[in-house]
């Protein structure tokens, strides 16, 4: 029995093969697959019962969308007051640039400076729920940042390991908490080994991308944000910064469930564009060659330290979920980015990550491509501020 303001999460169901899974024990992934578990809710119930426009009046923070989170009890609930980042307009750069509308949502507003707290939230309150002790995690900087603090105020304890060229920034916040952190010489891929023999020899629960189910369901939740401040129409082109790939994933799925809940005003659906380091572009290889999976990015290598993934766990989703939105992916060169950092901080007054200019950059790209039109409505992701890589 589903409790007022509770989960309506009824399952997990592997990304590949549909296997059902149950949410009231551990789980990781589809093991039969090696592919991703997603959280299936009861939605037709749910459309019945709740009203979209009283999420309006709740608390603010992301928890507001509680029915459409995996908790089951709220006291579980570990938060720092993550979500409801602002969906800021750039007038200037889109004067300049010829365009309608150009919108950024703005994640470097959330705790611990990045979207990052959002599924390490979710993810951490579930763990609680479900007595985990111990997490490690693999991370470029951001998401151990994250999950150091989430961790500590839920009692957790965690194991963080993080390539030795992580930014200083991401390095301290996740130290400051008492978390443990090992510094490895190599990619995130490499960090990822440490992680996965951590969980194999000594117990602790991987919490790496997509080796749960429950990150991206915070994730998620920035597509419903974006809904509902366009008073539920959907952005004609979002364009996101990709490397494991929670966001792009979480959005489609928000944007597939705010459809089955019929809670949108417009069944046109958003093109989901890629962004990734020209240094490091699996996704990008991968449609433009019309593949359905990627290869590992050998040598991988870019400023912007959370685009360099040399290989996604989801790449199969990914790829799946950009063509199912008639979407593509881009890759932009450092360069490009650096250009795009300066053209936002002396614009729109917004310093934003690397990761974040990426999508800028790739705007650029791709109006010169004609693959982006000047009548679209266009949202841009900022998903860290940048202030976290100052040296």
């Amino acid at each position: 029995m589903v409790k007022e303001n509770g989960t309506y999460l009824v399952d997990l169901s592997c990304a590949e093969c549909g296997k059902s899974y149950t949410p009231h024990h551990i789980q990781t992934y589809c093991h039969d697959c090696n592919a991703p578990l997603l959280a299936d809710y009861d939605l037709e119930n749910l459309a019945d019962k709740l009203d979209r426009d009283m999420l309006r009046v709740r608390p603010k923070g992301m928890w507001r969308w509680s029915e459409l989170l995996p908790v089951h009890d709220s006291q579980f609930i570990v938060s720092l007051g993550e979500g409801d980042t602002p969906l800021l307009p750039l007038l200037h750069v889109a004067h300049e640039m010829g365009l309608a509308k150009l919108l950024l949502k703005e994640e470097g507003q959330n705790p611990t400076g990045s979207f990052k707290a959002r599924g390490l939230s979710t993810a951490v309150s579930k763990a609680k729920e479900l007595g985990i002790k111990r997490i490690t995690m693999p991370s470029a900087g951001n998401a151990g940042g994250a999950l150091a603090a989430y961790a500590a105020r839920a009692g957790i304890e965690t194991l963080i390991f993080m390539p030795e060229n992580s930014p200083l920034a991401n390095m301290k916040e996740t130290m400051i908490t008492a978390a443990r952190v090992e510094l490895v010489d190599g990619l995130i891929s490499e960090a990822g080994k440490f992680a996965a023999e951590a969980e194999k020899s000594e117990g602790w629960f991987n919490m790496a991308t997509f080796m749960e189910p429950y990150r991206v369901e915070g994730k998620k939740i920035m597509g419903y944000e974006i809904a509902e401040s366009l008073l539920w129409r959907l952005p004609d082109v979002i364009i996101y910064p990709t490397g494991g790939g929670t966001g792009l994933v979480g959005m489609w799925k928000a944007f597939k469930e705010l459809a089955q809940l019929g809670w949108l005003e417009t069944k046109t659906m958003p093109r989901m564009i890629s962004v990734q380091a020209a240094g490091c572009a699996p996704i990008v290889d991968a449609v433009l060659a019309g593949k359905e999976s990627s290869e590992f990015w050998e040598n991988a290598r870019t400023i912007a330290t959370g685009l360099c993934v040399p290989h996604s766990f989801a790449d199969r989703l990914i790829l799946r979920y950009i063509k199912e939105s008639h979407g593509t992916a881009i890759s932009v060169t450092d360069e490009a980015i650096n250009t795009a950092i300066q053209r936002l901080a002396r614009q729109e007054g917004l310093f934003a990550s690397p990761e974040g200019a990426a999508t800028l950059a790739g705007l650029e790209k791709l109006l010169q491509l004609d693959l982006v039109h000047p009548d679209e409505t266009v949202v841009l992701f900022n998903t860290a501020s940048g202030l976290k890589y100052i040296c």
